[in-house]
């Protein structure tokens, strides 16, 4: 996120879920039928004023269920945490390599007695390495791809500016910094600070210069400056901070999908940058920020709350975990404790990723971290 100062903290609004009736086998006047009458009130009360549902399991504890539907999934927060040593900073970009790593970019706790910017685990959440010391304080976007036989990891580094790309264990194999090549850049002194990096089927990638200057810039697969595809306004085909973006390749044809946070709409172009569509949605598509993609469904993490997912003509179809009811202003609850969160309820998603297996993994943009599994259910 932004080094933009955030508001003044507000205390969440108290929420109580109505307890199911216990039976009365003494009472003459309670049937079974005025019972289970009783049961289905107080159920249908809950479901209308509850953002989740807490649901009993085998064991006979609580879920939090989020989701109607096929979409339907349980929130386990802090699925991963920090390893001994380590203090969560804003935990921002996510990857899963093709043997089930999980990559996690974090600025790093300044209370942390280590330094690495990039945590790893296995796919049942195990701790397995941590590195990207250079990278503490701007670990920020995070993708991972296949290239011949190797996969690599590509970074965005919000406080050196650059996009760095690097082995899955770290070792740095080139780094792109400021792009003079880019005619508006090396007119004139202006700011560069990229945020999230997507592939084309070709090879190629484009740069979004979420917070710096607002542009979105393609480079062939050999690193060449191939031009702009939008530049900074709130018209269509102009862009404000934008923040992720992604190659879609569930339709015909390929198509670049860019999260235009700053206008709180999504845009859509050809990948040599025609502009396609504007999306705009007020109420199901507040802040979009990134975007993954499994089958027909995309992924959309929601700094404003919520994560959604999407269909094929992005159309929102399912809002998870949204907790916009609680939250008040984006950013206004960064500085609570764990205790003050609301559970079952999301606060500002950063980053999120279909897992291999399809559950999903969200960061949150919190300065003391936080990294939610939603678990399918079928």
């Amino acid at each position: 996120m932004s080094t933009a100062k955030c508001s003044a903290a507000c205390s969440p609004k108290p929420f109580f879920l109505p307890s199911i009736p216990t039976p009365n086998p003494s009472s003459p006047m309670q049937t079974r039928r005025s019972f289970l009458t009783q049961v289905a009130a107080t159920a249908a009360v809950s479901a209308f004023s509850a953002p989740f549902i807490r649901a009993a399991d085998k064991a006979g504890s609580g879920q939090l269920i989020t989701g109607t539907g096929a979409h339907r999934y349980e929130m386990i927060h802090d699925w991963l945490t920090a390893p001994e040593g380590l203090v969560w900073g804003d935990t921002q970009g996510l990857a899963q390599d093709s043997q089930g790593l999980i990559y996690v970019a974090h600025t790093v706790n300044s209370t942390s007695m280590r330094p690495e910017a990039i945590v790893v685990y296995d796919a049942k959440g195990k701790f397995v390495r941590a590195f990207g010391e250079d990278m503490r304080g701007g670990a920020h976007g995070l993708g991972v791809r296949k290239e011949g036989n190797r996969e690599f990891l590509y970074h965005c580094d919000t406080t050196r500016s650059k996009v760095i790309k690097t082995t899955l264990t770290g070792e740095v194999v080139w780094s792109k910094g400021y792009p003079r090549e880019d005619a508006a850049y090396g007119a004139a002194p202006i700011k560069f600070i990229p945020t999230n990096i997507a592939f084309a089927p070709n090879g190629d990638f484009y740069i979004g210069d979420g917070y710096g200057s607002y542009r979105m810039l393609r480079y062939s697969i050999d690193g060449k400056f191939l031009g702009e595809i939008s530049s900074p306004g709130k018209g269509d085909n102009e862009i404000s901070n934008p923040h992720g973006q992604y190659v879609d390749t569930r339709g015909k044809d390929p198509v670049l999908v860019i999260a235009d946070r700053g206008n709180r709409r999504i845009q859509t172009y050809t990948l040599d940058g025609k502009h396609l569509r504007t999306i705009k949605d007020d109420t199901k598509l507040r802040q979009p920020c990134h975007f993954d993609v499994r089958g027909e469904l995309m992924l959309c993490p929601d700094l404003d709350s919520q994560v959604c997912l999407i269909d094929k003509e992005y159309n929102v179809i399912a809002q998870l975990g949204d907790g916009i009811a609680h939250n008040g202003k984006t950013g206004s609850r960064r500085s609570q404790s764990r205790a003050e969160f609301t559970p079952g309820e999301f606060i500002t998603p950063h980053g999120a990723i279909f897992l291999n297996n399809g559950d999903i993994l969200v960061a949150e943009w919190l300065p003391i971290g936080r990294l939610t599994l939603l678990r399918k259910l079928s």
